[in-house]
């Protein structure tokens, strides 16, 4: 699924190509992925035909793109979408779905197309009524590392009043949107912390760190335009990015440990994989803290350490 370095990447793509641009043409090519927009195909078309797009924005993983009217298209690539920008005479692909014919962007003649090509269809597309600003759909989503106006003590202070695993909190977009599987495990092996240490038994420091790590990574995917193991993930050029070829850990089981040496090892975690350095990143101990129990004497309860 594409993360957030390949979603900016689609942002920035989209935004030096499409602002400015009027939508004259809008056609559905299959209903799914206008699944969420209370208009249906129909609807969604009719509320995009005539418009300026503004601007490009993004939180998270969602894009909107701000029209003329206050409203804005919501964009959610799933996990294979990709918003590609064609001059008019490129031959359909594949998988396209939508088809948003354009004039003048760029300022240049003829116009171009957005065209929105899913092949699994878990992404879509939505008009987000009055949502220039920010979609209320998408207003729940915490703002991602990368955001200028991110609260660096407010997320110290939140992970370590929480029990779950740093792993979970860092996929948690309530808490921190943008940082998904991939750079999750890059960011925690850099910052040598097993995923399953809980929250609060993580000091202010560790914290902060882990969140310099999962900036700098992700910092380093967008530099050299995101991570892609397939064909799936392009920017709206069609180009695929390469950081893969960066990875630490994600995707690198029994390979040798870049800092130690030893093989990587990757578990089940939360219907996907998690990979990681069993020495660099050992599983958090667990103490023996005694307890009363009824009639029985002393029974004996596992917590994580410090």
């Amino acid at each position: 699924m594409p993360e957030l370095p390949e979603v900016e990447v689609v942002r920035a793509g989209l935004e030096r190509h499409v602002l400015g641009a009027r939508v004259t043409r809008v056609d559905v090519l299959h209903p799914r992925p206008v699944r969420r927009d209370a208009g249906g195909p129909e609807g969604f078309a009719a509320a995009l035909a005539g418009r300026r797009i503004e601007a490009a924005r993004r939180r998270g993983k969602y894009l909107w793109l701000p029209l003329d009217n206050g409203d804005a298209l919501l964009a959610h690539l799933g996990m294979s979408g990709q918003l590609l920008v064609q001059p008019p005479e490129a031959p359909p692909e594949r998988h396209l779905r939508v088809r948003m014919v354009l004039e003048g962007a760029d300022g240049g003649p003829g116009g171009r197309e957005l065209r929105f090509v899913d092949q699994r269809m878990f992404g879509g597309l939505s008009i987000a009524q009055g949502g220039a600003d920010l979609p209320a759909e998408i207003a729940h989503i915490a703002r991602d590392p990368l955001d200028p106006q991110f609260d660096d003590e407010e997320f110290v202070a939140r992970v370590r009043r929480r029990t779950s695993g740093i792993k979970r909190l860092l996929l948690d977009q309530g808490l921190v949107s943008g940082v998904g599987n991939i750079y999750a495990d890059e960011a925690l092996w850099r910052a040598e912390l097993h995923g399953e240490r809980p929250g609060d038994r993580l000091t202010k420091p560790q914290v902060r760190r882990l969140l310099e790590h999962a900036r700098v990574v992700m910092s380093d995917a967008l530099d050299q335009g995101g991570t892609s193991f397939d064909a799936l993930y392009v920017n709206v050029n069609g180009e695929s990015g390469y950081f893969d070829r960066s990875l630490h850990a994600y995707g690198r089981q029994d390979e040798p440990c870049d800092r130690c040496g030893t093989p990587i090892r990757r578990v089940a975690f939360m219907n996907r994989s998690s990979y990681f350095c069993p020495r660099c990143q050992p599983a958090p101990r667990r103490r023996r803290t005694p307890g009363i129990g009824p009639g029985t004497g002393p029974v004996i309860r596992t917590v994580a350490p410090d």
